[in-house]
């Protein structure tokens, strides 16, 4: 790799921001095009369009290696390695919508002596598909293992980075370890369609486990039992792990849910039916409508009844609306006949174009005024230091359902509230032993 050529990134959404504030952060010139021409005026005056910590510092830290353009040609004059970070969405059946990338495909004129290196989250087997249509593109898989919300760390600091490419391409797999030289890690140096797989494996398996412990949740409901410490018990084996064992109200985001079906589809399309993958999916959508039976047996009819969610972002430290657990909270609620109040502390834009019907509210007090019930969706700091007995007093009736297990229900009880978690006791229970960790095991400041 030429010293003089800066890295090209493609796409300058969520991953490819990240990407390209990272790869300058280690020392790289970038250039990053996007077709969104007012995304990258902002992006070329140190605006940051999305909500991401630390992507604004090291923005404004290595501005002078960082060039913004919608121009390809541009791209492809001063970068050999193209890092391609499209969004791949569901399509309706299923399956990874490519129209993005064969977009980015349409305009690299037979690769040349670039090498395209796919960051973007595509079915096992993309890479072979596109070798066979352009046999002449020299091409790599190092797909991201991100969280959202702590994307930063996990670029710079990874647990592993993943390359994979043919017999033909060792050269530019050579040059990709070359450029993460200096983030450490475990390195994988294998072919196209593992690494393919190993972002999808790695994404189904968490989220099989995150199903798992809600399913021993809505058990521990039945038997007294309490899953903080049973989680907690279980993750002390090594063989288990403590992370991923957090019961609350279903995952959701830009990796799980799409990956997850991704690989039920992709197992589909060759006549495998990957039961398993299909009842994780299952669980995670029941385990988001859980929470109307436990407001039922409170308050009985939902007609007329207010409820405020609390936190609207798929996790903390993010404005993601993704697949989103309140999105389907908040229709459910109001197909019940109930008015519905929120308040997110970053979310509220996206989600005023999601949730039209939503009375958003300018904090977590305004959103609780009045209120017969409140559901804790997104385990924000924030909500941990509210003064929860002077909220008690302004609702209609105080009652409380942690969605995510966050607060200590002695003290929410203490302060005048019905507390119900998630698969714990109506006795009681201290803090939760794992409080903080997300659907994704990121760890907010507090989380």
């Amino acid at each position: 790799m030429s010293e003089e050529r800066s890295i090209g990134v493609i796409g300058v959404g969520w991953v490819g921001l990240v990407t390209a504030t990272c790869f300058a952060e280690l020392g790289h010139r970038v250039i990053a095009v996007d077709i969104d021409a007012a995304k990258v005026d902002a992006l070329s005056r140190g605006e940051v369009p999305i909500h991401e910590p630390g992507v604004e510092e090291l923005l404004e830290r290595n501005g002078e290696r960082l060039r913004f353009t919608t121009e390809m040609a541009e791209v492809l004059d001063d970068a050999r390695f193209l890092f391609c970070c499209v969004d791949t969405p569901p399509t309706y059946s299923g399956d990874a919508d490519l129209s993005r990338v064969q977009a980015v495909l349409a305009q690299l004129h037979g690769g040349g002596d670039h090498a395209l290196v796919m960051k973007s989250t595509v079915p096992a087997g993309t890479g072979s598909a596109i070798r066979r249509d352009a046999p002449d593109l020299t091409y790599v898989s190092c797909p991201e293992f991100l969280k959202e919300g702590s994307a930063v760390d996990d670029f710079l600091h990874p647990d592993r980075v993943v390359i994979g490419a043919d017999p033909g391409d060792e050269w530019a797999a050579d040059g990709v370890e070359e450029i993460y030289r200096t983030v450490g890690g475990e390195l994988v140096r294998t072919d196209v369609a593992s690494a393919e797989m190993i972002k999808l494996a790695s994404n189904a398996f968490l989220a099989t486990k995150i199903s798992f412990v809600n399913e021993i949740a809505n058990v521990c409901e039945s038997v007294g039992a309490d899953v903080t410490e049973v989680a907690r018990g279980m993750g002390l084996d090594k063989r288990i792990g403590a992370s991923f064992l957090r019961a609350g109200i279903g995952y959701g985001g830009s990796c799980f849910p799409k990956d997850t079906q991704a690989l039920k589809q992709l197992a589909g399309n060759t006549g495998y039916h990957f039961q398993l993958l299909t009842a994780v999916i299952e669980v995670n959508e029941l385990q988001k409508r859980r929470v109307m039976q436990k407001l039922e047996k409170h308050l009985g009819s939902l007609v007329g009844k207010k409820v405020a969610l609390l936190g609207l972002a798929f996790k903390p430290d993010t404005d993601d609306m993704r697949e989103a657990t309140s999105l389907v909270l908040a229709s459910r609620l109001q197909g019940e006949g109930a008015n519905v109040s929120g308040y997110d502390p970053v979310a509220e834009h996206p989600a005023r174009q999601l949730l039209p019907k939503v009375e958003f509210c300018d904090s977590a007090e305004q959103a609780l005024e009045g209120a017969n019930a409140a559901i804790l969706v997104t385990e924000w700091p924030e909500f941990a230091e509210l003064d929860w007995a002077s909220l008690a007093k302004r609702m209609a009736n105080p009652l409380l359902i942690d969605g995510r297990n966050f607060l200590d229900p002695d003290k929410v009880r203490a302060a005048g509230f019905a507390y119900e978690g998630i698969g714990r006791p109506n006795g009681g229970g201290g803090p939760p032993s794992n409080a903080g960790e997300d659907d994704r095991g990121a760890k907010s400041p507090q989380r």
